[in-house]
């Protein structure tokens, strides 16, 4: 059953029967509609906390508001930082003075803060947040078994690794839920993150693969934007006409991707024609070591994330 068909049963069905003397009718047919819109509602309708509200949490804060996942008065925040409050407050989150209160308030837990000010935090929240509330955090490198260590016996914890173009709701990101974590707790957090761009589940020990590969892979892109844009240049045209030309040519590539359903191996093979400059440029590619130095990148940073994952917090 797709969440698109629970919301719009929801919908119709709060519409027409929302009153007392409708739940209290004692139809058999309407008490099963009434159960299962309150199993769906904490899907469609999450009341989610932030604990931190930098860019990431701001970034998935306004994909929640604008893809109607929840309402802002459905949004519970907290951040050190006045700024970052009142950006939260002008969206219409509801706005508190400390962690706790976020905790007491929230069924989902979004812990959006730096991995070194992760321990606080979560030894701050672990009372109230109990074992009823759901727990994700997107401190990178910071493995379950850690997060756990701070938190009450038998939470329900779960790991996400976002990356940046989530600020765009363009983003790529996956879910990981330890073994207490409820199949509905990972429908909530993937709805969650889908209205951000592409969501995956994961096993934990892919994580740093995923962190290698999409979460630091804008850098990667980023420098083959510049080193495109550098080539036009080079070769006669304006700073500002590559900077558009090279943009616009990864965006429409990865499209053709995605829309196609095409492996990208074929669609290089149909703009290389026979004897032609494209096939000439893939093979200097191929000479200089790009697929190489594209794998070995996601590599290094899988082993950095490693590296980090072994700190305990």
């Amino acid at each position: 059953m797709s969440l698109m068909f629970l919301f719009q049963f929801q919908f119709q069905f709060q519409f027409q029967f929302h009153s007392d003397c409708c739940r209290s009718n004692r139809n058999p047919l309407l008490s099963i509609v009434y159960f299962i819109i309150d199993c769906c509602e904490s899907i469609m309708n999450p009341i989610v906390g932030f604990i931190g509200c930098g860019n990431m949490a701001q970034a998935i804060l306004r994909g929640l508001v604008r893809s109607c996942v929840t309402p802002a008065s459905n949004i519970h925040v907290y951040d050190r930082n006045e700024r970052s409050r009142n950006i939260a407050r002008d969206i219409g989150c509801n706005v508190h003075k400390n962690n706790v209160d976020v905790a007491k308030a929230a069924n989902v837990l979004m812990v959006c803060v730096k991995p070194k000010d992760l321990e606080g935090a979560l030894t701050e929240i672990a009372s109230p947040a109990g074992t009823n509330t759901v727990i994700a955090s997107v401190a990178a490198g910071v493995r379950i078994s850690t997060i756990e260590k701070c938190l009450e016996k038998n939470a329900r914890v779960m790991r996400i690794m976002p990356n940046t173009p989530c600020l765009l709701r363009e983003g790529a990101s996956s879910i990981t839920g330890n073994k207490f974590a409820t199949e509905e707790d990972v429908k909530v957090v993937d709805h969650i993150m889908s209205a951000l761009g592409t969501c995956v589940q994961v096993e934990e020990h892919l994580v740093d693969a995923v962190s290698g590969l999409s979460g630091s892979g804008p850098a990667y892109v980023y420098m083959m934007i510049e080193a495109l844009a550098d080539g036009g240049v080079l070769c006669g045209l304006h700073r500002d006409d590559a900077m558009k030309l090279a943009t616009q040519t990864l965006i429409g590539s990865a499209r053709m991707v995605e829309e196609s359903g095409k492996h990208p191996g074929q669609l290089k093979d149909e703009v290389c024609s026979p004897s032609g400059s494209t096939i000439r440029a893939v093979r200097s590619l191929e000479e200089q070591g790009l697929r190489s130095s594209l794998i070995n990148a996601v590599v290094a940073s899988k082993e950095r994330c490693e590296e980090l994952g072994k700190k305990d917090c």
